[in-house]
């Protein structure tokens, strides 16, 4: 079973495109934390990761990064090492 974590906001395309890529991975818990609803949570984003932007995606407490860095990992078959399923 993953842990995943995203940092998001309601309204990011690139939080939903990386929803939906996790998704087609047949991960379908994924814990959201609503940084556009809690500044303090933006604080805490920015001070875990050192980025301002969203998403910011963690996989079993590793620090991916965003959708770009997700969308990579996905085409390299690294995504599917960091989430322990078969290619």
């Amino acid at each position: 079973m993953n842990n995943i974590v995203m940092y998001a906001t309601a309204t990011c395309p690139y939080c939903h495109a990386a929803e939906r890529l996790l998704h087609s991975r047949g991960i379908s818990d994924i814990t959201f934390i609503r940084v556009d609803l809690d500044f303090q949570k933006r604080a805490e984003m920015i001070e875990r990761t050192g980025r301002r932007t969203v998403p910011q995606i963690y996989i079993n407490d590793h620090h991916v990064g965003g959708f770009d860095d997700l969308q990579a990992l996905d085409h390299s078959a690294e995504l599917n090492n960091l989430l322990n399923v078969s290619g």
